[in-house]
């Protein structure tokens, strides 16, 4: 058998091409991995024989091809309705006069298209324009030749996977697709392409793609978990609490809060919510013996936390150990192995973690440690014109924390006093919530998910029914 695995993103290529994902494959046959990343920086993560690497080649689009991918856009907004889709409606178009254009036009055909016959009509005259790109052809001739048993994608969303994925469908080679992240079908945009197979996390997902993406039989959609957290079974990766408290400069004998940041879109008062828990420090209406570390997520280059860094020199800060080559976005950043093993002690030895409706919620939940989760506004105006409580909180991947009470949220900087101080003291208030959150959103237990996706590809590669 061989394998074609497509890790087009930064979180695509921790998942899939660091840890056991890449070897266990290639006991199967031989693997070549297509990538997204400039220069000789993933070297490191092909270990094994029977593993390559390939670049992707940028994707061209016709005009007519980029107006259909984009009504066909609208169009899954304004029929799926859900919370997060009605809030990504709102925001006005960005960019020069012809892609304002563009877009106008595009939400008008997407506004009339807004049924299941609709976007499934866009959708297929969407495919047969991007059929003509050049990538489209020159994999088709790539793959008569190599003959891919399977070809994966190990995250729906970029424009990068559609030439791959058309050709190997046009040829008749299975396709699968892993839906990369919880709030991935109820808050973003269309699939990129389409699939033959889809693996996802959970039950909760599966049914969310079946009832948003009418068409796909209920028998291709496997239930898989996620690797991304398969690491916190590893318990050879985890330093002993003196090792970890050294290498970030803090003191082993008092309590951890981790602060995590989110991306500068969807969090963008972090350094305004960051400065109240450490005034809050201060003050001494939380223990001013806490010790407070901050994590900005992975794409965020950290500086727009320097001012408060500044202010508070004694803040412990640990930027992700991951490669930025001068592009923006999770497209273009690289991971390290070193990050992926200092996440997993710093969610093992940090105390309480408090960020704004982070997934690091799921990451330390899986550990059992308490989560406060921020939702009040620090600006009179709301940055999004509404209160971060209804923005953030009230979305459908978000409300199960919320229903199962496996996070607490404080909607007030006195609240948040009050839930880091009663964590602090009570860290086993809310185990069990926090277990059936972690049931709930990953299907298959963590530690296995990176098994069950082999077996489910080779599988899929033997033609065998599922």
């Amino acid at each position: 058998m061989t394998f074609a695995v497509l890790l087009p993103t930064g979180p695509s290529l921790r998942n899939f091409g660091l840890g056991g994902f890449l070897p266990k494959l290639s006991e199967h046959g031989d693997v070549k991995v297509w990538h997204n990343v400039q220069g000789g920086e993933l070297r490191h993560l092909a270990s094994g024989a029977g593993i390559s690497l390939e670049r992707l080649s940028p994707p061209t689009e016709n005009p007519a091809a980029s107006l259909l991918r984009c009504a066909m856009g609208y169009a899954h907004l304004f029929y799926g309705r859900t919370i997060a889709m009605r809030q990504r409606l709102r925001k006005r178009p960005q960019g020069r006069l012809p892609e304002r254009v563009k877009h106008r036009i595009a939400r008008s055909i997407g506004r009339i298209a807004a049924n299941s016959l609709g976007v499934r009509l866009l959708e297929a005259s969407h495919r047969w324009t991007a059929t003509r790109a050049p990538e489209v052809a020159a994999f088709q001739r790539l793959f008569e030749q190599w003959r891919p048993s399977v070809v994966f994608a190990a995250d729906q969303r970029p424009l990068e996977l559609l030439g791959p994925i058309l050709a190997a469908r046009q040829l008749g080679i299975p396709t699968a697709g892993f839906i990369f992240s919880w709030d991935n079908l109820t808050s973003k945009g269309r699939m990129a392409a389409a699939f033959d197979y889809y693996l996802v996390w959970s039950a909760k997902m599966r049914d969310d793609l079946l009832r948003l993406y009418t068409g796909i039989s209920g028998s291709n959609v496997h239930i898989v978990g996620t690797p991304q957290f398969d690491s916190y079974s590893d318990h050879g990766l985890l330093w002993s609490r003196a090792e970890f408290f050294e290498r970030i400069g803090g003191d082993p004998d008092r309590q951890l809060i981790c602060y995590s940041g989110g991306d500068t879109t969807s969090c963008p008062e972090d350094p305004q919510h960051l400065e109240v828990l450490l005034d809050l420090v201060a003050a001494g209406k939380i223990p001013q013996d806490t010790q407070v570390l901050l994590r900005p997520t992975p794409v965020d280059a950290g500086t727009r936390f320097d001012a408060v860094r500044r202010r508070y020199p004694g803040l412990l800060y640990s930027r992700p150990q991951w490669l930025h080559n001068g592009r923006a976005g999770w497209m273009h950043v690289v991971p390290s192995a070193e990050d992926i093993q200092f996440l997993a002690n710093l969610t093992y030895h940090a105390d309480v973690n408090v960020n704004v409706a982070s997934t690091m919620t799921l990451d330390f939940a899986i550990r059992n440690k308490p989560v406060v989760n921020v939702a009040f506004d620090v600006a009179s105006t709301p940055p999004y014109g509404m209160p971060l409580w209804h923005w953030h909180y009230q979305k459908e991947h978000y409300r199960p924390i919320v229903e199962f009470g496996a996070a607490k949220i404080a909607k007030s900087p006195a609240e948040l006093a009050m839930y880091v101080n009663e964590s602090l003291r009570r860290p086993c208030d809310g185990a069990e919530a926090r277990r059936r959150l972690v049931d709930f959103e990953l299907g298959v237990p963590v530690g296995e998910s990176t098994g069950r996706i082999v077996e489910v590809l080779t599988r899929i590669a033997n033609g065998v029914r599922l």
